[in-house]
């Protein structure tokens, strides 16, 4: 029997701008790269506080500045963040992305290095660390409709499987979503290819389909102008390559297979921009696996879906990453990387829309608590997106 998503409702933190978010992490964010010791010392010291280290953030310019920015405040803000603490070098920047987080009206803190030494600020930063985990342990999850959950959706270490099983899977869950008010979310924009105009097909309005255009041909002039003579081992990579993949354009098929039959493009994204309503939004990313989960937890988003073929262990420290694949070699080797599995596609022992069923009962298990496979697993990559070379 089909799911019934149109009374489905789930389980989640009504933060205090009125998002709803899976999770409740108390987070300690560097703003820099001199700045990951003193965070991974304050969440050392406090259990239940998570350091997010990274290494970027000094003499960072122009748009790759405001992008690096936009990435760290965003995923402070994410709804699936109870509270922040900040931790840089400088007070500036610091307080630069502590005002930003401060936006959505939780509880955050800033501390800047100079003038205090590391002893000083893991002091006071362990402090508040404190006083966030133990006032974050008192939130209780409450009803939230089917409406108020955002979904991204990347794929990596794709196959043959993945275009005909795992991505398909994920393009029919998309459609039973959107029909239902939901706010979605995919990109990888050199993933699609040989197939931008089918996605530019897809676009609800002309000037929808002008704004994803530039941002594809943006993308395509970058690619021309670094590249040496082709993609090679880039698009596919050899992975995609040992999984039968032999070129951009049976990748890019199978890549927008996850946008499923019925959804239209409403809206165009740049890097770590968060949507201004719901459908379904494209984002200018990298198709490097954990660079767009990384932009897509700064978005806003609260749960991803990650479809593999040859079998992708990437996870987040934020946002719950579900794995599915339709390959059972996969599946038999690495089962404890995936969530949901649809090899039963291949061997007809599955239907489409049994499928996507599936995946949408892991969806709403895990956002009301199920823990994923990369999150039991530790895996928690974080890979801000660069623009150019620092001054």
């Amino acid at each position: 029997m089909a799911m019934d998503l149109a009374s489905t409702t789930f389980r989640g933190y009504r933060r205090e701008n009125g998002r709803a978010g899976v999770r409740n992490h108390v987070i300690v964010l560097p703003v820099d790269d001199l700045s990951n010791a003193a965070c991974e010392a304050v969440a050392n010291n406090i259990k239940g506080a998570m350091a997010i280290p990274h290494p970027y953030g000094r003499l960072q310019f122009g748009a790759d500045l405001d992008l690096h920015f936009r990435t760290l405040i965003g995923t402070g803000a994410n709804p699936n963040v109870a509270a922040v603490v900040v931790i840089g070098i400088e007070d500036g920047w610091t307080q630069r992305v502590v005002e930003g987080i401060a936006e959505t009206g939780k509880p955050v803190t800033g501390y800047g290095i100079e003038l205090h030494g590391d002893h000083e600020t893991i002091l006071r930063a362990s402090k508040t660390a404190r006083e966030y985990v133990q006032w974050a342990s008192e939130l209780v999850r409450e009803e939230a409709p089917l409406a108020d959950l955002w979904v991204s959706t990347k794929c990596g270490e794709s196959d043959t499987t993945s275009g005909c099983g795992a991505n398909p899977t994920v393009g029919d869950a998309f459609d039973k979503l959107y029909r239902h008010g939901t706010t979605l979310v995919f990109g990888e924009t050199t993933e699609i290819t040989g197939g931008e105009h089918l996605v530019a097909e897809r676009c609800r309005t002309p000037e929808i389909r002008e704004r994803f255009m530039y941002m594809f041909d943006r993308y395509q002039e970058l690619v021309e102008r670094h590249k040496t003579s082709d993609l090679s081992e880039s698009q596919p990579t050899k992975g995609n390559i040992a999984g039968g993949l032999t070129t951009i354009e049976e990748k890019a098929l199978g890549n927008i297979q996850k946008i499923g039959r019925e959804c239209m493009i409403d809206g165009v994204l740049d890097k770590a921009e968060t949507p201004d309503g719901s459908g379904l939004w494209f984002m200018d990313s990298s198709s490097a696996a954990a660079e767009m989960v990384t932009l897509c937890a700064a978005a806003g988003f609260v749960v991803h879906f990650f479809p593999t073929g040859q079998g992708n262990i990437i996870g987040n420290p934020i946002l719950p990453n579900i794995k599915i694949c339709a390959n059972p070699r996969t599946v038999r080797t690495m089962s404890e990387h995936v969530d949901v599995d649809v090899s039963g596609l291949l061997r007809r022992e599955m239907t489409p829309d049994e499928a996507g069923d599936a995946l949408l009962d892991m969806m709403l298990r895990t956002a009301n608590g199920r823990l994923t496979a990369a999150e039991a697993l530790g895996h928690r990559e974080f890979v801000l997106t660069r623009l150019y070379e620092s001054a």
